[in-house]
C-alpha cells in the first residue's frame, strides 16, 4: 500500500469535482476548490473521520468495498479506478466480469434525475445505485449480498418480496423477461462466470425458472409500459426507458409517468412519503 500516492490521488480528484458534478447543491461560497471531505464521505457512505485519515496517510488499509465506493463517489474512470486499487495494495478488478463500478458518463446522467424514479443496474440485475424515488417505489436494493443482489434471484426465490411491486397478471410476462435477460448475460459471460453460477443456483431452487430456461428465449427488455404497485400510493403506470453503456454491461432505467396524469401525481407523493411505511 502506497499511502502517499493514495492520499494525493484522493485529494487531487476531490478538488477537481464540483458539487453539481455529483448531484449536490452548490450552497454558500467555498473557500477551497472542489468537494469537501465530508461530501466525499457522504457520497461514499463512510464517516468523514475515516476518509480524512486516508487523505492524511493514516488509518488501516481500505477494503475493496471501500475503494469501490470511493471510485464511484469521485466519478473515476475504469483506468483511474484500477490505479486506486493498485496504490491501495489490492488486485485490480477483472473488467470482463460484472462490475459494481458505475460508468462515470452514466452516473452523470443519473445524478440529474431527481423528480422521477431512476436506477442503474448491472447485466445480472444488480442494483448499483438508485435515487430516493426508485427506492420508495421498488424498495432499497443497493448493498445486498450473495445471490440476493440479483433481481432474477429475488424474483424466483423470494417472490413474496420481489413480486409485490407488480400486478399478479403481469408476473408471468416478467418471469419470462427475467430469464431472457439473464440468458443474454450468460451468453456473453459464459458458464464459468457469475452468470453461470446464478443460473445453476436458480435451476436448483426454482422449478419455474428451470421450465422457462429450457425455452431458450434471449432478449433484453426494459423499454416498455408497465404498472408498478406501491403499498400506500397504489398502482402507478410508467414508461420505462433505458440507456446502456457501450459494452451493455450496465443500464440506466428511468421510469416516467404521463404529464399531468394521476400517475405523475402519485410519483410526486412518493417524494413526500419516501421509503416510510405507515
Amino acid at each position: 500500500m502506497d499511502r502517499e500516492a493514495l492520499a494525493d490521488f484522493l485529494r487531487r480528484h476531490r478538488e477537481q469535482l464540483r458539487p453539481g458534478d455529483v448531484g449536490l447543491p452548490s450552497g454558500v461560497r467555498r473557500r477551497a476548490p472542489g468537494l469537501r471531505r465530508e461530501e466525499v464521505a457522504q457520497l461514499a457512505l463512510m464517516s468523514t473521520d475515516y476518509y480524512t485519515r486516508l487523505e492524511q496517510q493514516r488509518g488501516p488499509q481500505p477494503s475493496t468495498q471501500i475503494l469501490a465506493s470511493l471510485a464511484r463517489a469521485l466519478r473515476l474512470s475504469s483506468d483511474e479506478r484500477d490505479y486506486l486499487y493498485r496504490v491501495a495494495g489490492h488486485t485490480v478488478p477483472d473488467r470482463i466480469a460484472p462490475s459494481d463500478h458505475v460508468a462515470p458518463a452514466l452516473q452523470r446522467v443519473f445524478d440529474r434525475l431527481e423528480d422521477t424514479p431512476a436506477l442503474i443496474i448491472s447485466s445480472l440485475g444488480e442494483t448499483l445505485v438508485q435515487n430516493a424515488l426508485a427506492a420508495a417505489l421498488l424498495g432499497d436494493n443497493v448493498g445486498l449480498s450473495g445471490f440476493e443482489r440479483y433481481e432474477p434471484y429475488r424474483w424466483f426465490v423470494q417472490p413474496e418480496r420481489a413480486r409485490t411491486h407488480y400486478p399478479e397478471d403481469d408476473h408471468a410476462r416478467n418471469s419470462r423477461a427475467q430469464v431472457a435477460g439473464l440468458r443474454v448475460a450468460y451468453g456473453a459471460m459464459g458458464q464459468r462466470s457469475q452468470a453461470g453460477a446464478l443460473v445453476a443456483e436458480l435451476s436448483r431452487q426454482s422449478e419455474e425458472f428451470r421450465e422457462l430456461w429450457e425455452r431458450q428465449e434471449v432478449a433484453q427488455r426494459f423499454a416498455d409500459h408497465k404498472t408498478l404497485i406501491h403499498p400506500e400510493v397504489g398502482p402507478i403506470e410508467v414508461d420505462c426507458q433505458v440507456l446502456f453503456t457501450e459494452d451493455r454491461g450496465q443500464a440506466l432505467l428511468v421510469l416516467t409517468a404521463a404529464p399531468r396524469s394521476d400517475d405523475e401525481e402519485r410519483i410526486r407523493l412518493l417524494g413526500v412519503l419516501g421509503a416510510q411505511r405507515f
